[in-house]
């Protein structure tokens, strides 16, 4: 008997008996392609003229499953191959599959993780420790160099200059990508950048005024002003649930600055501007970087955004504290007591931390959805609150703490309703 005389009996042979449904169809294969494998199917859709060209065209990441109960539903699931109607030698092997049976699928087996997903898990794990390690440093080496040399215009001009200089390093090494920016692309960064700029500069002023701790307890109000600004200019409007989870930040930020030790309304009011200004960034990155093909990726849109705002804290740096950075000013300094070389050794450190946290950030924001990192910040913020506390010695009374609880626990809350999903009216099928 001739092998396709063979294969046509063995599949009538299938069709006439239900039984044996699932059993393989040897298929005249030429020798130079691998064998695939089929499962038979009652009968097979005929496809029209326009799904085939789509088939042509589809992404390397589908198969073709055909339903055995509706001749017309077309499943596609990962594969590491496009299914194409007509063999070419590129294809090395195709499957077709009956969605209802396959004979690997053994719902009796435990679920075994794959190994590559627990080296993500464990990569992202450690991407989330350092992260958190290096702002708590950044936040004690800054505030010590804010101690010293209360000049929070040159040193966050300083920081902005040395994430510069790594970031070119970077750039220059190959480690990343470099953009090409176009002249729309700047126009669309530059107002970016502003708000960067002050809001780093605002943050540096009021840790200089106020304790590390208490700058924080401020910051945690950012999602009221996310919410607010969103709805001012991109027309979102919250759930009742994000609106809810409001209350306990507001209440326990004013909760906590009634009690606060070291308050100041320059250290105040600054950080609250530092919200607004922050928040406006990433709202106006909502609205601005709306065109795909002109999107950059995290990394580089903040490494721009990086060196735009370093040019322009340049001037201002030199108009405020021109003459507090000079050798000759610093020379008096010294005779005051200040330690120039712990200055400077320390303020290396502080940048270093301040760049390398940053870029870490927006490496998580590229592994994670946005919900997962905005909780990843909250547990972020106790633990450089809780570190600052111990390290500074900073007093803390017992209202003071129970106000920063419970406006961290609102920020936590704000995460989890972010993630809810507005139900939807149903609407009556006619």
């Amino acid at each position: 008997m001739s092998p396709s005389f063979s294969s046509l009996s063995h599949f009538l042979s299938a069709t006439t008996h239900p039984n044996k449904m699932h059993h393989t169809i040897p298929l005249p294969i030429p020798s130079s392609l691998p064998t695939p494998r089929v499962i038979a199917t009652p009968y097979f859709p005929r496809l029209s003229h326009s799904l085939i060209n789509g088939l042509s065209s589809c992404p390397s990441s589908s198969t073709l499953l055909f339903s055995p109960q509706k001749s017309s539903s077309l499943l596609f699931g990962p594969s590491k191959s496009c299914f194409l109607l007509i063999s070419t030698p590129k294809i090395a092997s195709f499957r077709v599959l009956a969605a209802a049976s396959v004979p690997e699928a053994k719902s009796d087996e435990p679920f075994k993780p794959s190994s590559s997903g627990v080296i993500q898990n464990l990569q992202l794990g450690a991407m989330f420790g350092t992260w958190y390690l290096l702002n708590i440093y950044f936040n004690i080496y800054n505030k010590q160099v804010l101690k010293v040399y209360p000049f929070p215009a040159t040193v966050t001009t300083f920081q902005f200059g040395f994430a510069s200089l790594m970031i070119s390093l970077i750039w220059t090494l190959n480690l990343h990508p470099r953009p090409n920016i176009t002249s729309s692309q700047l126009a669309t960064i530059l107002p970016l950048a502003v708000a960067h700029t002050m809001g780093n500069l605002l943050t540096n002023i009021s840790l200089g005024k106020v304790a590390v701790s208490f700058t924080h307890t401020i910051k945690a109000m950012e999602p009221f002003f996310t919410v607010v600004l969103s709805s001012l200019l991109l027309g979102e409007m919250p759930t009742f649930w994000v609106v809810s989870s409001l209350i306990p930040i507001v209440g326990g930020v004013a909760l906590a600055s009634m009690t606060e030790v070291s308050f100041n309304w320059i250290g105040f009011s600054t950080a609250m501007a530092s919200n607004l200004t922050n928040q406006s960034r990433n709202v106006l990155s909502k609205k601005l970087m709306t065109n795909e093909e002109e999107t950059l990726d995290n990394i580089n849109l903040y490494s721009v955004i990086t060196i735009i705002s370093f040019i322009m804290l340049v001037p201002c740096a030199i108009f405020l504290d021109g003459f507090k950075f000079t050798p000759s000013y610093l020379q008096s300094a010294v005779s005051q007591g200040l330690n120039v070389r712990e200055l400077c050794v320390r303020s290396v450190l502080a940048a270093f931390c301040f760049h390398a946290y940053q870029q870490v950030s927006y490496g998580i924001l590229q592994l994670v959805s946005p919900v997962t990192h905005s909780v990843g910040n909250c547990v972020k913020r106790v633990v450089v609150i809780v570190s600052s506390v111990i390290f500074f010695q900073t007093p803390v009374s017992l209202v003071n703490t129970l106000g920063t609880a419970v406006a961290l626990v609102g920020v936590f809350l704000y995460s989890r309703a972010k993630r809810m999903k507005p139900i939807l009216p149903k609407t009556k099928t006619p």
